[in-house]
Formats: C-alpha cells, structure tokens, sequence
C-alpha cells in the first residue's frame, strides 16, 4: 500500500503535466462554481489566510499604540474598536475555520479513500457562506465598528451606540457556514469510508475533524440564538439580556460560555490531528498509542461541553459550582497530557528528519505546555479572582489557542503543500521565517504573564510607566511575527510558480492521503483503494526525494 516517490520534473509552470484537480479546468468560473472539496479547500485557504492578514494588521495597530503608556495616534474609542474587530476576525473568521475548512476539506477524503465530501454542493454554499458572513461582519467595521470586546456582554452590547448589530449577525451567519461543514464531515467520516477503512484504521487527522463537527453541530445553535437575542435587546429593546429591561446579563454569559468553550476544543483538536500526522511522519517510526490518542481526542470533546462556568468564577457563583467546574478543567488536562504524552514518546528513539513542519511542531508543543498549565492554574479559583480580565489571560489564551492553532496550521501548510500543489518551498527561507515566528510568538506574550501577574488590566488604552518595557518587548515580538509571516507568504507564493517538483510521497509517510499523485487527480483515486492495514503501522523507507527538505 505504500507509495514511492518519483524523480523530480523539471521546474515549471504551475501543475503542468498530467491533468489534476488544479489545470483540469482553469477558469474562474470553474473555480467560483466548483463542487470539488479540494478546489473549495484552497478557497477557503484563500479567505482565511485574508482573515489572518486582517486581524493581524489590527494587532499590529494595537501593539504600535502600547509603546507608550499615554495615547499614541488613537482615542479610547478607536481602540476598543479594533481590540473587538481584531478578536471577532481571528476567532470566527480565522481560528475556528481555518484547519477543518482548509486542510479538513482538502485532506479528509483523500485520507478515508473517498472520491468528494458527501455533500459537494453543500460544501460550495459553506464558502459563500463563509463570505457572506464576513461581508457583513466587515460592513460593520466600516459604518462604526463595535466597541464590545468580541464576547459582545451585556448589558453595554445592548447600549453600545456602534454599530453592533452587523457583526453580531455577520458572526451568527458564520456559525451557520461552520454547522454546514460540521455537518458534512460527520456524513463523509460515517458514509464514505473506502473498504477496510475500519473505525481503528481511521487516521487521527479525521478523528479530531469528525469530533470537532460533533462539537460545531451540538454547539454553534446555542450560540446563534443567544448573538440573536443580543441584537434584538439592542435594536428593539427585547430586554433579555438587559437589567435596566428586566434582563439577566448572567444568563448571557452562561449561554455564550456554553459554545464558546467547546470553540476552544474547535480549534484546537484539528491542530491536534495535524501534530500527530507530522509527528509520526517525521519520527519516521509508529504512533506510540493509537487507541490513547482516539479516546483522549473524543474525551477532550465531551468535557469540553461541562467545563464553561470556569470563565464566570467572579461572577457569582456557588462554591460547590466553582469546586465542580474547577475540577472539570482540570480533568481536561489529563486528556490533553495524553496527548502530549504520546507525541513525545513517538519521537523518543525516533530517526528524526528534522523539517520545517517539524519546527511549527515543537513551537506547538512549547507554547501548548506552557499555556495549557497556565489554564490549569487559572481553574483554580483563588489564582483566577486574581488574574481574571488582566493580561494574564490574554498571555494565557494566545499562547494556547492563537499560537496553537497558527503553529498548527504553519505545521500543516508545510506539511501538505507538497500534495495540495505538487511543489516544493525553499528550506533555508522556511525555517528563518519559522524562527521569526515561533520567537515573535514567545517574545510577544511570555512579558504579558508578568504584566498580568502584576495587576494590569487587558483591555486598556494606556497604563502605568513602570509597564512600559515589557510593552516595548511584547510589540517588537508582534513584528517578528508579522516579518515571519510576509516572508512565507512570499516564498511559498514563489513556490506555487517556481518551485521543483515534489512527486507523490516526498516525506515518505505511511498515510493514506500520499497513496495518490500529487496534486491529486480531480477524482482522487482511479478506483477505491482497499486499506488492509493502519495509517501508523509502518512507515515506507523515503524514496528518491525522501528526507527532511525542500531544498
């Protein structure tokens, strides 16, 4: 079952050749009115990775405005403005979409040996829906943009007089593309499934998928109705949210917590599949524990749904429900050390082929430690009262989830560009702009541990003198990000038009998404393959072009 690689082509034209799912039709119309899932992954690759320009470009604002602790080039109002705009961008149009619609579009049917999604046009209208979402999300920033913070509490939400109403339905119609997506994995992972692809041969990629789309269809409902029930309180007085109406703010944050915690796992447990696949892959040996990492990836869903009241600890609630809440996060952990547990192990003993990809993986794996216990510490209730709404949390949370997530689907950009376009990357470009990005990404938020720590509220336009340096510190770190991200943005853009051929199987990986060419056929596979073995069992001896590069 395994493939060879194949002597590289000559460099040329981008998916010259044979035909594949790239040059087989080269229309824009065949791209805009595409049913093919890898064809509406790299449309999705293309409106996400505009997302991350964008959101990142308001950080970057925000960033260069704290590098005095007086105002700088903006009010307060600018300012709340962008710190909710640039929250609203890169969860709901970033974070949440980018690894299941990219890579889990592009990458779950060829792994389970089917031929597209089971919903091809389903899969079309969750992109335009995805744009539709975003247009009106953007339209509100441009008529007065929303001041709320991007968890939108009442009863200010309900108050504000900018324009809040848009974004909350330009969130509310996202959710909706998100429900369409989840909804077609969970009936491609169920259905369409090759022959001999058992439930314990399914790759770990699709399991994190198929348990993220558990958690979008149970989940994003709760949070749709309740971002309705906000704009209604807003524009129409609806008074359910709003105490000076008869409202119960508290309800609201129950409710919001209620999904947005599970988004948390959303984003993560995809980021997990895409680790694991590197990491067996370049250990160049079996996954430590299959069966751990399936049961941990399911166990990490489920919890995720029970632990949401540990955001609210200041905000009145019993001592039995803070001790029970409490414990529930911190039960979440033991899943996520499994993990961490089994990736480790896979790569003790290892023969290693160190890679770029293999970078974004151990910058995933340091700043998921770090953050994951400080989330550990923040579940208990004395450390929280004190860290609550400071920088420790911003520290905390992009540690954990921007840095996890954006390691992850670096990891993963680098890992399948290979595949999704046939094409090799410079390596000696791709690990300095993963050196600027991981150190960007440490430099940025470990000073806000300690401003946090300190007592200094997140959220606010200016602040004490004696902050100042580790404010300096966190923004220059903000720009190495920016300066790693540009130059992958450009050589991998260089790539696409110059780069050398790849060839099936540069990595030499034992998964089933490398049994086709590459770029793959519009069809994926000539016929259905049959799977008599594990995508872990073993991994094929590197061919031709095997090895850690992409010279």
């Amino acid at each position: 079952m395994a493939t060879t690689a194949t002597a590289p082509r000559p460099p040329g034209p981008l998916a010259a050749g044979r035909a594949n799912y790239l040059n087989i039709e080269t229309t824009v119309r065949s791209w805009l009115g595409t049913t093919d899932h890898k064809r509406i992954g790299i449309l999705f690759l293309l409106g996400t990775t505009a997302s991350l320009a964008i959101g990142g470009s308001f950080a970057l604002a925000m960033r260069l405005e704290l590098l005095t602790p007086e105002p700088l080039f903006m009010d307060s109002l600018i300012y709340n403005r962008l710190f909710t705009l640039h929250g609203v961008v890169m969860v709901w149009l970033f974070m949440i979409p980018a690894i299941p619609t990219v890579f889990g579009n592009f990458m779950l049917p060829l792994m389970i040996g089917a031929r597209d999604v089971a919903f091809p046009r389903l899969n079309l209208a969750s992109f335009y829906v995805y744009l539709a979402g975003a247009a009106v999300v953007f339209g509100g920033m441009l008529a007065s943009g929303a001041d709320t913070g991007w968890t939108f509490y009442p009863p200010y939400s309900t108050t504000t007089p900018t324009a809040v109403v848009p974004v909350l339905l330009g969130v509310f119609i996202l959710g909706i593309s998100s429900t369409m997506t989840g909804i077609n994995f969970i009936v491609t992972t169920h259905t369409m499934r090759t022959a001999g692809m058992h439930w314990s041969r399914i790759p770990l990629f699709v399991w994190t998928v198929y348990a993220t789309s558990i958690i979008i269809v149970l989940a994003t409902p709760v949070l749709g109705i309740t971002l309705l029930l906000v704009a209604a309180d807003h524009a129409l007085g609806l008074g359910m949210f709003d105490p000076a109406h008869g409202g119960d703010p508290i309800l609201f944050q129950h409710l919001f917590w209620f999904y947005s915690h599970p988004a948390v796992y959303i984003m993560i447990l995809p980021a997990m599949g895409v680790i694991t696949e590197s990491v067996a892959t370049f250990a160049r040996k079996n996954l430590f524990s299959y069966g751990a990492m399936v049961v941990a990836t399911l166990g990490i869903a489920f919890i995720g749904f029970l632990t949401w009241g540990h955001h609210m600890f200041t905000a009145g609630m019993s001592t039995f429900d803070v001790a029970a809440f409490g414990a529930l996060s911190m039960f979440v952990a033991i899943f996520s050390a499994i993990k961490v547990f089994n990736w480790v192990a896979t790569l003790y003993g290892g023969a290693i082929a160190v890679s770029v990809p293999l970078l974004y993986v151990f910058g995933f794996l340091f700043l998921f430690s770090v953050g994951g216990m400080t989330g550990v510490a923040q579940a208990s209730t004395s450390l929280d009262v004190h860290w609550h709404d400071t920088y420790f949390v911003v520290a905390h949370f992009h540690f954990i989830m921007v840095g996890g997530t954006m390691m992850a689907y670096l990891a993963a950009l680098h890992y399948w560009f290979p595949k999704m376009f046939g094409r090799r990357y410079p390596e000696r470009w791709a690990v300095a702009a993963a050196m600027l990005v991981i150190g960007g990404f440490i430099l940025t938020f470990s000073p806000q541990f300690w401003l946090g720590n300190a007592g200094m509220p997140r959220r606010y336009h200016t602040y004490p003198a004696q902050y100042q340096a580790l404010h300096v510190i966190s923004t220059a770190g903000s720009w190495a990000i920016a300066g790693g991200l540009v130059m992958t943005l450009v050589y991998l853009v260089a790539s696409l038009l110059r780069g050398r051929a790849a060839g099936p199987n540069p990595w030499g990986s034992a998964s089933f998404e490398w049994l086709t060419p590459s770029p793959p056929p519009r069809e994926n596979y000539a016929a259905p393959p049959r799977i008599d073995r594990g995508p872990y069992d073993y991994l094929p001896p590197p061919g031709p072009e095997g090895g850690a590069g992409h010279g």
